[in-house]
Order: C-alpha cells, then sequence, then structure tokens
C-alpha cells in the first residue's frame, strides 16, 4: 500500500519505519525542512534506540519525507501531529487544523484519512471530519475515517511499535477498520475494533491510568519515609499480585514526557467541561509536581543549607534513553536549588543540548565523571546506565547522593532515596 504519515515526531517518525519495515511505500510529511533533510539522508531527528538503523535501511527507497502534502496517491494517511497543553489544561487543536486542512484540499474519494495523534473524546467525528469534509467538499463515507491510538514508551518505542500489546481501531465505518486491521496484521497482536469516541478515550484512560499508578506509589513513598520503610520493599509484595502487577509502582522524582503531564491535564479539562470535578485526576498531578521539590528538601535534610554548595543534577531528560526535556523534572529540581542559592551543574548523555536551550545559566558538564568531582551533592534525576557504572565512594568532595530514582547504592558516601525511610 501507499501511507503518508503527517508529523514526524516519536509517533509519526515509528509508525512510517514500521511501515516501511512491513514492506509499504511511505511518505513522510512535516513542516520543518530540517527533519526531512535529515529523514531522507538516513539521519534520526531524535533520539531513539533502533530508530536510526531502520531509517539508513528504507530512505530513499520505500520511504521519503517532505514538506508538501502529496497525499494525491496515498491509500491511508495517518495524522501524528502533536496536540500539547494549551495553559488551561486544554488540548491545543491547531496543528490538528492545520493538517486536517491541507490534507482535505487534497483528499481524494476512497482514501482513509486515520487520527494517530492523541485527541479528546469526540475530536475526530466533531472536528476533524467536518474539517475534511468542508475542504475536500467530500462525505464522510466517501472518504474513511478511523482513529489509531498509539501506545509507545519513549527510549522503546521502536520495540512497542514493533510488538505492541494491542491495536485499537476506532472506525466510523467498517471499510477503514478493515484496511487498518490489515495493515496491523503482520504484527500478530491483538486487534480491537471499535467507536472512534471509544478509541480516543482508550488512550486517555491508559495513559491517566499509569500516571495514577506513579503517584500512587510516590504517595507511599512519602508515607513510608515517615515510618522508617522501604516503598520499594512495600511495592516489591504489592506488585505480586497479578490483580495489580509492578509495572509503574517505582517511587520516584515523578513523571514527565509529552504524554502523561498533558493527557492527564486534557482529561481533566474534558471532565470539567462535561461537569464533573476529577479529583482524583487533580491530586495525580499535585503529587508530581511536589515530588522534584521533595527531592530538593532531602539534599537539604540530609547535607544542610544549600547556598553555595556544587550540586549535580544527573539525568537532563525526563527519562533515560530519550533526548526528550518535555516535561522533565529535572527543571523543577534545577529552578528550585537555584532558588536556595546552590551552584548547579548538570549532565546528560543525550539531552543535555535541549536543555541548555531551556536553562542556559548553569554549568554544564562534559561526562558524568567531570560533573560528580568537584560536586558537594549529586542529585540523580533519571536512571542512564551511565550512572550505574560510576563509584561514587571514589569522589573525596561528595558528601551526599540523592537518589531520584534508585540507580545506585554507594558504600561510603552518604545515601538517600525518595520513600526508603531513612
Amino acid at each position: 500500500m501507499k501511507i503518508a504519515v503527517v508529523g514526524t515526531g516519536y509517533v509519526g517518525l515509528t509508525t512510517a519505519l514500521l511501515f516501511a519495515e512491513l514492506g509499504h511505500d511511505v511518505l513522510a510529511i512535516d513542516v520543518d525542512e530540517d527533519k526531512v533533510e535529515k529523514i531522507n539522508k538516513g539521519i534520526c531527528p531524535i533520539y531513539e534506540p533502533g530508530a536510526e538503523e531502520l531509517l539508513k535501511k528504507h530512505a530513499g527507497k520505500n520511504l521519503r519525507a517532505t514538506r508538501e502534502y502529496e497525499i494525491e496517491d496515498a491509500d491511508v494517511i495517518f495524522i501524528c501531529v502533536g496536540t500539547p497543553s494549551r495553559e488551561d489544561g486544554s488540548m491545543e487543536t491547531k496543528y490538528l487544523e492545520n493538517a486536517a486542512r491541507k490534507i482535505g484540499k487534497r483528499l481524494k474519494n476512497g482514501q482513509i484519512v486515520a487520527v494517530k495523534s492523541t485527541v479528546v473524546p469526540g475530536t475526530t467525528e466533531e472536528f476533524v471530519i467536518p474539517i475534511l469534509e468542508e475542504e475536500s467538499s467530500l462525505k464522510q463515507g466517501e472518504f474513511g475515517v478511523a482513529m489509531n491510538p498509539e501506545f509507545l514508551r519513549e527510549g522503546l518505542a521502536i520495540h512497542d511499535t514493533f510488538h505492541p500489546d494491542r491495536i485499537v481501531i476506532g472506525e466510523r465505518d467498517k471499510r477503514s477498520g478493515d484496511v487498518l486491521e490489515s495493515l496491523y496484521r503482520p504484527l500478530n497482536a491483538p486487534i480491537l475494533r471499535t467507536q472512534i469516541k471509544v478509541a480516543e478515550m482508550i488512550k486517555y484512560t491508559s495513559n491517566a491510568f499509569l500516571a495514577v499508578k506513579i503517584s500512587f506509589a510516590n504517595e507511599i513513598a512519602n508515607i513510608c519515609e515517615r515510618i522508617g520503610v522501604d516503598v520499594y520493599e512495600v511495592m516489591k509484595g504489592v506488585g505480586m499480585d497479578h490483580r495489580i502487577s509492578p509495572h509503574f509502582l517505582n517511587a520516584g522524582a515523578g513523571f514527565g514526557g509529552s504524554c502523561f503531564p498533558k493527557d492527564v491535564k486534557a482529561l481533566i479539562s474534558l471532565a470539567k467541561r462535561v461537569g464533573y470535578e476529577p479529583r482524583l485526576l487533580e491530586d495525580v498531578l499535585k503529587i508530581n509536581d511536589y515530588m522534584p521539590r521533595h527531592v530538593v528538601e532531602l539534599a537539604e535534610k540530609h547535607y544542610g543549607p544549600l547556598k553555595d554548595a556544587k550540586v549535580s543534577v544527573l539525568g537532563l531528560a525526563f527519562k533515560p534513553n530519550t533526548d526528550d526535556i518535555r516535561e522533565t523534572r529535572a527543571v523543577i529540581i534545577v529552578e528550585e536549588l537555584l532558588k536556595r542559592g546552590a551552584r548547579v551543574i548538570g549532565y546528560d548523555p543525550k539531552a543535555m543540548e535541549n536543555f541548555r536551550k531551556l536553562i542556559p545559566h548553569i554549568e554544564y558538564a562534559d561526562s558524568a565523571e567531570n560533573a560528580v568531582r568537584s560536586a558537594d551533592i549529586v542529585i540523580i534525576q533519571a536512571d542512564w546506565e551511565e550512572f550505574k557504572k560510576l563509584d561514587f565512594d571514589s569522589f573525596p568532595s561528595l558528601k551526599l547522593v540523592v537518589d531520584g530514582r534508585r540507580t545506585v547504592s554507594p558504600k561510603k558516601v552518604k545515601y538517600v532515596a525518595i520513600g526508603r525511610g531513612d
């Protein structure tokens, strides 16, 4: 088949690579000229393990990138543009609208438009379809529509794309569902076909539930600290219950990234719009905002006043194996340290340049060792494998390690961690 993918972020790029690997002809469309050039040269515009190898394999063969909406020959057009949060927490629709209008202007009878962007329930039918109809002068039914949410973890996006837990297809018409099912059938994953609005809600509910698990673990961690109990031991026992599972029960500095924060905010906004006060979801975000501040509180509690203390923050991306700094807890940690007068050194294996654009006025180290060498305190915000290899006991100036992710276990230097009960 001929497939067009609009948007080449984590979702769009991995979708394009999947269908190229499955033997389809893929056109990747993006407004960013730099991204387009890199993709056509086989250079991955984002850091995602496994992506560049696939890109080099298919770029210039059955995968091509362009800034133009050359969709006339496409059988299926996937919309994979971003839907970030507005200031009030609601979903920003301008990128989605722009993509829908440009697709609509060139849409032909029989083509299928599949929305893969994360959108609040009702968006595809009440927002996207009317735009497509307006711009194309066609009626839905003459063109197909589906909603096909993604369930990817950054850092493992290629693995999750090729080995999904499930494929969800929200269909407006049976033919669109049949075509999408045929595209995904080689993956041998369970396929759920449902209504469009249900598919949209499945995505938000999945992310909200995982966020709830993380904030619940952090709530228990804060109690454990006060009664001298290690939350990791507690959650080890809790996670053995097959009804709960151990996944997403690791207490730490909180969740970030492009999905959980914005999706919880959007679900809260949706709930309020329909007249419901989502107290649990609001508390999930409150706990998440508190945890990185709590990391700094632990440093102050176990070291003393932080004024003029040299503090190294290891891990600036929101998680390891990515260069994504969206909603990273490192921003809050660094800002809290600076408020207290600390001298901050930042280091991350991949996200340093992105973070430097956000916070240029701190010192940056060129290696983890150099970040730690002259530090009084080390705060671990993202658990990169590189940090586990450091011998923290070998740095004479180091007085304290505050571990936000249970990454290391030094023997001599003072060590504290969230929920450890020290």
